[in-house]
């Protein structure tokens, strides 16, 4: 899965990760236009930058990463990947509500950040799609819930890939004159349906 070139922001407090992070990002052929330290240097020049993803590190001086991609996304919708020093399930749970769209453990490989950057532009390409069907951004955000769980029963169940899911999911809503997120709730109540049919052991 390769994507075009992209004007990338990085926000990281470790000089030397950061460092690492612009480098490895031009060497896949992107355009870092916006680097720095501080979640609020980042915020005060997003909009001079016009970037189309963000790297951030979770943990800043002064703003989170995951605060930081919320105050971004209220002005306009930016994909997020986020960088961590370890797996935090609180984190993880705080990020779901947003724009965090892949997610890295420190130390990052090269290999890992090539692919986390085509999947974060793969979901932010679903995620749009799914908000021109919802009322607004929050709806949208909460619908993108429903859609990943979706696809991930049909790759799990089909043995597609992510877009591939997606795909599926779109023609069937289309097919039916139905909106994404009800045949993603389909979906997964069939699902569950299954797993109770499964664990129901007749008498022979």
């Amino acid at each position: 899965m390769t994507e075009p070139r992209l004007r990338v922001a990085v926000a990281e407090d470790d000089r030397d990760i950061r460092e690492y992070l612009e480098e490895a990002l031009r060497r896949q052929g992107h355009e870092v236009v916006l680097s720095g330290g501080s979640g609020r240097e980042i915020l005060a020049r997003a909009r001079e930058a016009r970037f189309d993803l963000l790297v951030t590190d979770i943990k800043m001086p002064d703003l989170d990463g995951i605060d930081l991609a919320a105050e971004l996304n209220r002005e306009r919708a930016v994909p997020v990947i986020l960088v961590s020093g370890h797996h935090d399930a609180d984190l993880v749970r705080r990020a779901a509500a947003d724009h965090i769209l892949a997610y890295l453990i420190k130390p990052i490989s090269e290999a890992d950040l090539a692919a986390a950057v085509p999947l974060a532009m793969l979901r932010f390409r679903h995620f749009r799609a799914l908000a021109e069907e919802a009322v607004g951004l929050r709806q949208a955000l909460e619908d993108r819930k429903v859609i990943e769980k979706a696809k991930g029963i049909l790759m799990r169940r089909l043995r597609l890939d992510e877009d591939d899911a997606f795909r599926r999911l779109r023609m069937h809503a289309s097919n039916h004159n139905s909106k994404l997120v009800e045949v993603a709730r389909q979906v997964a109540s069939a699902d569950e349906i299954f797993h109770q049919l499964e664990g129901i052991h007749p008498r022979s």
